[in-house]
């Protein structure tokens, strides 16, 4: 049997105490009951939300629970096994660390205001020809994302990628510490939680942060499109750092895309680095997503993967759920294609998915229709950014707006006359109205931040109307 972990070491790392008779390994680890599968560990962290141990008698299947002293009481009915520790997320986090002291992988991290999921999976995709990757699920990305998909590599990982956010300054220093790459990222630096932040430079300064994690020797990849780069690549050389790469369309970029064609299902971009342009094939729409390429096959050169086979793989790659994933389904004895960025909005990543709407073609009689929900954690910036948004649309001649949420009314009174707009006070009406209206032929672009819920939207119209076919599929 392949473990995971020996029970010996997990002891010894978490600084923990057997209770129970011990398997001698695990296969993996969890934190929701729901999803255990047999040979696993339950981890019972105490979240903002649930405490995982009122939950540890439903974890049907887990070879062990690993529970807090103070809980342990309250386990008394329950023969599992159990690690028992002080405090859980504490333990999971000094297993991250172990997992990391034993692992000879080439360890890369990201962050950025947008693209850092896209990105990360991008990576998972370019690196797989070449070895063993691990990276985080889902955005994984906080504290305790992190040491989760730490102490979940196995340790004959060849890459490791991991995921870093942040809603506040200070909040990346303790998860890179922890994660200590050989190369990190800095995707873009754009106003998203610029409710929780002075200007954007605090947030290039946050996101900065990742430098101080860097192994001896390590490598940082930078946008040189983005305003903040200047300032970037003072921080990272004040830190000591000699390896510093750039990604984009500046002429100084060493990892530059020298021109980019795009189509509504896919693009063409041509790389130039090391000398050399490379035609590269993705299987995914939108500039935004050649730019993340970039980057991701900048890495693959740093880190001394396969290049021919990461480009290879590029071409198979495809939007994900809630990340411009897209939908063709049938209507009235036509289609229409669903557009689906639901997972999260800022006024970068707005942009982009307007950009995206712009360069779909619908069929017949069909319509571009932008249906927006409001961007949060935008503090005193809130009303601006939403007005604000009236300009790439205008500019990208979307006729129909339908949109949702208090901050959303600042657009709406911004837009001329000349745009169909439909507005809704909440989400719930806002997708009974989608339904309802959508024809054939039309393009819809379904965008949001996540708490805003157009997740239901996107949901409500998959649950309606059946797929033309499934042309599409995920990373």
């Amino acid at each position: 049997m392949s473990w995971l972990w020996t029970t010996e070491d997990m002891i010894a790392a978490m600084a923990g105490r057997p209770f129970g008779t011990l398997p001698e390994g695990i296969t993996g680890i969890s934190i929701d009951s729901r999803s255990i599968t047999p040979g696993e560990a339950f981890f019972a962290i105490k979240g903002d939300r649930v405490d995982g141990h009122d939950y540890a008698s439903t974890a049907n299947g887990a070879s062990l629970l690993v529970v807090s002293e103070a809980r342990l009481p309250a386990m008394g009915r329950l023969t599992v096994p159990m690690i028992v520790v002080e405090d859980v997320l504490a333990a999971l986090g000094r297993l991250g660390l172990a997992s990391r002291e034993r692992s000879r992988a080439r360890i890369i991290a990201v962050t950025g205001s947008v693209g850092k999921t896209t990105t990360k999976e991008m990576l998972r995709h370019v690196l797989s020809p070449s070895g063993k990757v691990h990276a985080s699920v889902a955005s994984f990305n906080n504290h305790w994302g992190v040491p989760l998909t730490l102490a979940r590599m196995p340790e004959d990982t060849d890459y490791g990628v991991f995921e870093v956010g942040m809603n506040h300054p200070g909040e990346i220093r303790p998860l890179v510490g922890m994660i200590r790459p050989d190369v990190a990222i800095v995707t873009t630096i754009a106003p998203a939680h610029l409710g929780n932040f002075k200007n954007i430079k605090e947030i290039a300064a946050a996101k900065a942060e990742i430098f101080e994690g860097l192994e001896p020797g390590g490598h940082v990849v930078l946008n040189r499109d983005n305003d903040q780069f200047n300032f970037l690549d003072r921080t990272a050389q004040s830190l000591g750092i000699e390896h510093i790469h750039s990604f984009g369309q500046h002429a100084k970029a060493e990892f530059r895309l020298a021109e980019f064609n795009g189509s509504d299902e896919n693009s063409t971009l041509w790389l130039t680095i090391g000398g050399e342009t490379l035609e590269v094939a993705l299987g995914a729409p939108g500039r935004h997503i050649a730019e993340n390429a970039l980057a991701a096959l900048g890495v693959v050169r740093i880190v001394g993967a396969d290049m021919q086979k990461a480009i290879e793989a590029l071409a198979t790659l495809r939007p994900e759920k809630g990340r411009g994933k897209r939908h063709r389904l049938l209507i009235g004895g036509g289609s229409f294609t669903l557009i689906d960025e639901s997972y999260n909005a800022n006024p970068a990543s707005m942009r982009a998915a307007i950009a995206l709407l712009a360069a779909s073609e619908p069929t017949g009689r069909g319509r571009r229709i932008a249906v927006l929900g409001d961007m949060l954690e935008m503090g005193e910036y809130a009303q601006k950014v939403h007005t604000d948004l009236a300009v790439p649309l205008l500019a990208a001649g979307i006729e129909h707006v339908w949109m949702a949420g208090a901050e959303m009314a600042a657009l709406k009174e911004s837009l001329p006359e000349s745009v169909q707009v439909e507005y809704r006070e909440n989400t719930d009406e806002l997708t009974d109205y989608v339904l309802n209206s959508v024809a054939p032929g039309d393009v819809l672009m379904v965008k949001s931040s996540l708490g805003i819920g157009f997740g239901k939207i996107v949901a409500a119209l998959l649950d309606k109307f059946p797929a033309f076919a499934d042309t599409q599929r995920e990373f």
